[in-house]
């Protein structure tokens, strides 16, 4: 398994090996930044997980999910405090805490 250093050079490499789309995070599906199309869970598959932590405060984590979209379209999801802060559906973070390792 690939493993990186920053956030940033995970993102770098993602986006060298495909994973060109960005998206956010809703209550009940993902949101892709450059065309606006929503994916409700059962629409992506998550291939892979980098966890990181802050230096400071081990509490301060960033989570990069590679995501691919059931039409082969790939991109990532950076979700700065994990999958339990923010207000999503029960479907939502059972997708992401399967895959959250």
């Amino acid at each position: 398994m690939q493993t990186y250093d920053t956030v940033t050079e995970a993102l770098d490499d993602l986006r060298r090996q495909g994973f060109t789309r960005d998206y956010n995070l809703h209550t009940n599906h993902l949101k892709c930044q450059q065309d606006g199309v929503e994916l409700p869970p059962d629409q992506f598959e998550i291939l892979n997980v980098f966890r990181f932590e802050g230096m400071t405060d081990p509490g301060d984590e960033t989570i990069i999910y590679a995501l691919e979209e059931k039409n082969g379209q790939r991109g990532t999801l950076v979700n700065a405090y994990g999958p339990y802060s923010d207000d999503m559906s029960a479907e939502m973070v059972q997708k992401l805490h399967v895959h959250n390792g």
